[in-house]
């Protein structure tokens, strides 16, 4: 299974994508994508060799998932339950390289992984965590007709500076209301 918008696709991960997933991801120690995506965890690389002792519990996980664009892997959505007999979700897109990022990618991906969540499972709200340093983040979840649930002040310290939390979240019913101005283009295979 794969959602597709034109050049764009978000699918389980593969034995085949196990190399870049690692050249991504845990091959750098300081990569440019980690000043975006929670910056103040820290990251650190891995050696190839290491990653793939443990690299085959990443292959067709529901909850981890690959985004392609024109062919090749490009970055990754996520999702993990903040409480699970609930149904409190909520999901996570990291674009690993420059040149993706700026261009609506991420939009576009988000609206392929929600579409998939709010199909495969009874939920009644999706949203996602970052922080007011990453607006482009914010800005992705405006486009998809999400709110700014929470902001959590001044909680998030990197660089010698103080940032907020913010929590982005759209409800089952909403999702369902904007469907289908969220779903154009979009093709399940």
């Amino acid at each position: 299974m794969f959602y597709q918008d034109n050049e764009l696709i978000i699918r389980p991960l593969q034995s085949d994508d196990l190399p870049r997933l690692w050249e991504l991801a845990f091959k750098d120690e300081a990569p440019e994508w980690k000043k975006w995506d929670a910056p103040y965890y820290e990251h650190q690389a891995i050696p190839f060799d290491i990653f793939m002792e443990n690299a085959a519990s990443y292959i067709a996980r529901d909850n981890f998932w690959a985004i392609e664009v024109s062919g090749i892997v490009c970055g990754i959505v996520s999702y993990y339950w903040e409480h699970e007999p609930s149904k409190w979700l909520e999901m996570g897109i990291v674009f690993h390289e420059a040149p993706s990022w700026g261009k609506g990618l991420g939009t576009r991906a988000l609206k392929l992984w929600m579409t998939h969540l709010f199909h495969t499972m009874p939920l009644v709200r999706v949203g996602y965590a970052t922080w007011s340093g990453n607006k482009r983040m914010i800005r992705v979840g405006e486009k998809l007709g999400m709110t700014m649930e929470a902001r959590i002040r001044k909680v998030r310290y990197y660089d010698g500076q103080y940032y907020d939390s913010i929590r982005m979240g759209i409800l089952r019913e909403e999702w369902e209301s904007l469907r289908t101005e969220i779903s154009t283009n979009i093709s399940l295979k």
